[in-house]
């Protein structure tokens, strides 16, 4: 082929995620991809399924920097045909941008407020280390509806980096899940729909109340805190959003009531704070032991309070609150980070080459009667196959007054379900509870800016 370079799936599916609707996926298969080397054009050939032969696409950039179809071909008879007609395409001139009377969203526009930005919203913009994780939000927020009018200061700032950040993982793990969205409303933050079952969602972050600081907490530490302290925070976060009803909202009203939640209160929180949001919706912690033959035996402790530090005492078991009944589920994610655009924006080859990405994980161990995780690390690079689904957890509420069906999402995606005291999951072949990504830079590439 002269003009069209081939691209990979990943690449292709950061561009593509929104530009796409999810219903195509039941009667077509994509099989390839390419670029015209600029970015300016892209190029797809997939499969119909119901007819077994091929059809063509060319995509160019709009005003907004969103793909849209420019030039579609059907009933080809080879995938060779189709090939030809790509580069074909590619090549020639006749290819028009569409015209689009609105400017594409920038949330790295320079807004003089370099007094105001998070410490890792300046990391972000301008170091190499996290120049795949900019590139990668770069194309994603072209699609993003700004309902609320504020989201690049937010996404700027101190106080609205995290909750940006996790919104935006929000974005792709519901569209990866093949979720349509209706962003006609200021709240709740999302209204998606797979189908012809419409979803609210209400996006929240366990938040940071200490300055930025890189110490990392000690075993000893980390225990003291899950014991009461992060169950609570946890708490905090989730009440708080009880009390907006949003239930009651008439486009919300009879249809399932999800709150998204993510913990950024800490260094590195979000590596080890798992369990405790686990015992604080169910209101259970879990010994085990072996019998005589080495089969695991897990018994069931009920957490009667948790003690804040004055001494008060607070329920545990938010699922059994009063009004809790409205929330039909709670989803969290340890991988809705920064770290998380990073990896996938590398998998694709976005962003500086320099950067080497090593990760290091726990996650859940399928053999039988295994009472610890297991750790892997790996370089990541364009054979990794993480997704935005890898990490996401949807806590069912067994009191839900609307259920949430689990069947609308896939077996990327962990759940969990409570039942006579126990905690039963569904758990996918790869699960992380929690990662650390570590940047490695060359000393002498360290100090200069983003290429």
């Amino acid at each position: 082929m002269k003009t069209a370079i081939p691209i990979s799936k990943k690449l292709f599916d950061i561009y593509l995620l929104f530009t796409r609707e999810p219903f195509v996926q039941y009667f077509t298969k994509e099989l390839e991809f390419y670029t015209n080397g600029n970015g300016g054009l892209l190029g797809l050939i997939s499969l119909d399924i119901t007819d077994n032969d091929y059809y063509a696409c060319i995509l160019s950039r709009d005003k907004s920097k969103q793909y849209r179809a420019e030039l579609v071909t059907a009933s080809i008879e080879t995938i060779e045909e189709a090939r030809n007609w790509i580069d074909e395409k590619m090549s020639s001139n006749s290819i028009v941008f569409h015209d689009n009377k609105h400017e594409y969203f920038d949330v790295f526009k320079d807004l003089n407020n370099d007094h105001k930005q998070h410490p890792n919203y300046k990391l972000l913009n301008s170091s190499i280390a996290f120049s795949s994780a900019k590139e990668t939000i770069k194309e994603i927020s072209y699609h993003y509806k700004d309902i609320d009018g504020n989201f690049i200061d937010q996404f700027q700032s101190v106080n609205g980096f995290d909750s940006r950040v996790w919104e935006l993982f929000l974005f792709c793990f519901f569209r990866e899940q093949f979720f349509s969205f209706k962003r006609n409303y200021d709240a709740p933050d999302y209204m998606i729909e797979k189908f012809n079952q419409e979803i609210a969602v209400e996006a929240v972050i366990v938040s940071r109340k200490t300055d930025m600081g890189d110490s990392l907490k000690s075993p000893e530490e980390i225990e003291k805190k899950l014991n009461n302290e992060v169950p609570l925070l946890f708490g905090n976060a989730l009440f708080d959003k009880m009390k907006k009803k949003y239930w009651e909202k008439e486009h919300v009203m009879g249809k399932p009531f999800l709150v998204a939640i993510a913990d950024f209160h800490d260094t590195m929180s979000m590596s080890w704070t798992f369990s405790a949001l686990s015992d604080y919706l169910y209101g259970y912690k879990y010994d085990y032991s072996f019998d005589k033959k080495g089969k695991l035996i897990v018994k069931p402790v009920k957490i009667g309070s948790f003690i804040k530090q004055n001494g008060t005492e607070i329920p545990s078991g938010f699922f059994f609150f009063p009004e809790s009944e409205n929330i039909s589920a709670v989803i969290f994610s340890s991988c809705g980070t920064l770290s998380k655009f990073n990896r996938m924006g590398k998998q694709a080859k976005l962003g500086n080459t320099i950067p080497t990405l090593m990760r290091t994980v726990n996650f859940y161990n399928h053999t039988p009667n295994a009472d610890k995780a297991s750790i892997a690390t790996y370089i990541v690079d364009e054979t990794s196959e993480e997704t935005w689904s890898e990490g996401a957890i949807v806590f069912h509420n067994p009191n839900a007054n609307i259920p949430l069906n689990p069947e609308l999402f896939d077996d990327k995606v962990a759940q969990c379900f409570f039942d006579n005291n126990l905690i039963k999951s569904l758990m996918p072949k790869y699960f992380p509870y929690g990662s650390i990504t570590i940047n490695l830079i060359p000393k002498d590439e360290k100090n200069k800016g983003q290429k």
